[in-house]
């Protein structure tokens, strides 16, 4: 640790960081526009300049890395006149009317900064430019006329998510935060992840959400999980009057370090689907509103002389969206207590099962998400990362411009086949001859870290080209570029995982130990799972495929989740059909009962991410009146059948062979 004062006090901090890092470190305020958390140090605006001992002149504490004995002032008068006037020639290029908002309330950080200063006025007349206002884009709106060119959306839009459609256009006082080529928001590169609005410090960029919703000093901030997937990235939920007013992305999280997708920040914000509120019944053919004793009444009779019936009695299927301790009770009541061979997932262990068969026999093989923040290479396989698992994409997009090497393999075309190194489009269903193609080139050319011996391997080169359609040159340069890696990374998903081909995942295993991605610590071999507790319902062992024969009765924990074609159609002929959901649709049209249940935002829990990390999620608004927690419904109705949840849930998937390590957020 380094030691040094600040403003007269002897503080310490970590070898490396900033004085501004410090300082706030330490509860010390150092006022700055331009700074961000976790983007490179700019030192644009100025504002955040201090004296120190032995220098000649005031330097911006955001770029100046602290050391020993260092002696700091951030509050001398000289500091305070600087700071007014570059503040004052802010306020002089645009229309900025701090003095008078009646909106922000203390939410824009250029007039807390004018308010930390003591200003209640211009001390220059602003010029009143007159920049138009771009209103294309469906989540966001851009005014130029509030910008201060702190570049924070164009650094964050680049360095945070590597997808740099924000860029300055023209110069000096003139310059504008346009998008692309000066092409309308609406029309742009811009993938709605709003990580540019999140980081701007005045009105630029304007939430339409949450735009003059009320002032920030009188919500409430909630911690909480994104569910959208399995990445697991924490979020800050803005609540205001029992209702989510914004959703932001968590700067301390580990997961995501604050970066959000679309799935994640606006998706649940334009929720617009009926809401279940009672209790329902089918009463002479049609659904009527009834007590929550009568329909658990009703449920329980008709389950309870099922229970223990093999086929002929109830089937059950569940969302991963549910919290661990839903599922856990899921499994306890129907796997459990009602000896039920068909209970499952609504994803049926798609992209989870076969790794649970792997894993029981190789043990643990997949690393954390944090690898591929220094990955040289990642090697994608049967994942579209552009579009599912999107914050993951983002720490590979955002290392591209900086020598991360891409290899991506998919038959079908996607968004970031232009920004691969090597892009091999195989035939479908080729991908255990392509994998055990590259190890065969890798070990042919002497290239292998790792012994793996292939008897003919001019054999298994010949099949997977004749298999994959692709030619040798493609094929060995993919197997090169990832052999000479210094640290490699192997990412797979769905297109993998939903093949259930126990081979095609040791052999990807295989390759990764081949080329160093999996030495002794399970370095990068990394599976994108599905949704937000995929970990946890493999862990239950909910990954069956889903299949009625003869069934009487099927219990559905929708939750807040989305019914597919499939299920629907599983469910067609099914003779009693109970729907825990908290949305009206084409699947609750079909029940017999539906009980209503509360969202993902309405219920605490846990989630596991796709890396093992076990990550809590508080209740951040209240269910309507009448409607109970998934967790509350499922232990109700256990205990009316005789069959309470006999273990806590840690302990059920503790007793899990894994191919990945569960750890604590």
């Amino acid at each position: 640790m380094i030691q040094l004062t600040i403003n007269g006090k002897q503080i310490e901090a970590p070898e490396g960081v900033t004085v501004l890092a410090a300082a706030k470190q330490n509860g010390i305020d150092i006022p700055t526009l331009c700074a961000q958390k976790e983007l490179t140090p700019f030192g644009g605006c100025r504002l955040c300049i201090v004296e120190v001992q032995g220098f000649r002149v005031p330097i911006a504490a955001c770029t100046l890395p602290i050391s020993n004995g260092m002696v700091v002032n951030t509050e001398t008068e000289t500091l305070k006149k600087s700071r007014k006037f570059i503040l004052s020639m802010l306020f002089s290029e645009r229309n900025h009317f701090c003095p008078f908002c009646q909106v922000s309330g203390g939410d824009c950080d250029l007039q807390n900064a004018a308010y930390h200063e003591e200003m209640t006025y211009w001390p220059m007349q602003p010029g009143w430019n007159a920049y138009p206002v771009d209103t294309t884009h469906p989540y966001f709106i851009l005014d130029n006329n509030r910008c201060i060119l702190c570049r924070r959306c164009v650094r964050a839009c680049g360095e945070l998510v590597g997808n740099f459609t924000l860029a300055v256009a023209e110069r000096g006082a003139a310059s504008l935060i346009v998008a692309d080529t000066n092409v309308p928001l609406g029309e742009s590169t811009c993938i709605k992840c709003g990580t540019c609005v999140q980081s701007c410090p005045t009105g630029a960029l304007i939430d339409r959400t949450s735009a003059y919703q009320g002032h920030e000093r009188a919500m409430t901030q909630i911690k909480s999980v994104c569910v959208g997937c399995s990445v697991g990235c924490g979020l800050n939920l803005i609540v205001h009057d029992n209702r989510i007013v914004r959703i932001e992305g968590n700067w301390e999280a580990a997961v995501n370090h604050g970066i959000l997708c679309e799935h994640g920040r606006y998706d649940p914000m334009q929720n617009t689907r009926e809401r279940i509120t009672s209790p329902m019944m089918r009463k002479n053919g049609k659904l009527e509103p009834v007590s929550w004793d009568e329909a658990l009444g009703t449920v329980v009779d008709r389950l309870k002389p099922l229970a223990g019936q093999g086929e002929a009695g109830l089937a059950a299927i569940a969302s991963t969206r549910l919290p661990v301790e839903a599922l856990s009770m899921f499994k306890e009541l129907f796997a459990d207590g009602c000896k039920s061979q068909m209970v499952t997932s609504l994803e049926e262990g798609m992209p989870t099962a076969v790794l649970s068969a792997v894993a029981k026999k190789q043990g643990s093989f997949e690393g954390k998400l944090d690898v591929l923040r220094n990955a040289d290479t990642v090697m994608c396989i049967g994942a579209n990362i552009a579009k599912s698992h999107m914050v993951a994409g983002f720490l590979v997009k955002r290392a591209l411009p900086i020598g991360m090497h891409l290899i991506q393999i998919s038959p079908e075309a996607g968004p970031l086949d232009e920004y691969a190194d090597i892009s091999l489009k195989n035939k479908p269903g080729s991908d255990l001859a392509l994998i055990n193609g590259m190890q065969a080139v890798i070990v042919k050319e002497g290239l292998g870290r790792n012994p793996l011996e292939i008897p003919d391997m001019d054999a298994v080169i010949g099949e997977a080209l004749q298999a994959t359609g692709l030619n040798a040159e493609a094929l060995a340069q993919a197997a090169r570029m990832l052999a000479h890696a210094v640290s490699p990374v192997i990412l797979f998903g769905k297109g993998i995982t939903a093949q259930r081909d126990e081979k095609l995942v040791e052999a990807l295993i295989g390759l990764a130990r081949l080329t160093g991605a999996v030495d002794s610590e399970r370095a990068g071999l990394l599976s994108l799972k599905g949704e937000a507790n995929s970990t946890a319902a493999a862990l239950l062992g909910l990954d069956e495929q889903f299949v009625l024969n003869g069934h009487q009765a099927v219990y559905v924990a929708l939750g807040d989740d989305f019914a597919s074609k499939r299920l629907l159609q599983s469910l067609e002929k099914a003779p009693y059909l109970v729907v825990q959901a908290s949305y009206s649709s084409t699947l609750t049209e079909k029940a017999d009962v539906i009980l209503p249940v509360g969202l993902w935002s309405e219920q605490a829990g846990h989630y596991i991410s796709l890396d093992g990390r076990v990550q809590p999620a508080e209740e951040a608004i209240h269910a309507p009146e009448g409607v109970r927690s998934n967790a509350a419904v499922l232990a109700e109705v256990a205990m009316r059948m005789n069959m309470p949840a006999k273990q806590d849930w840690k302990v059920l998937v503790h007793q899990q062979k894994s191919s990945v390590v569960l750890s604590a957020n």
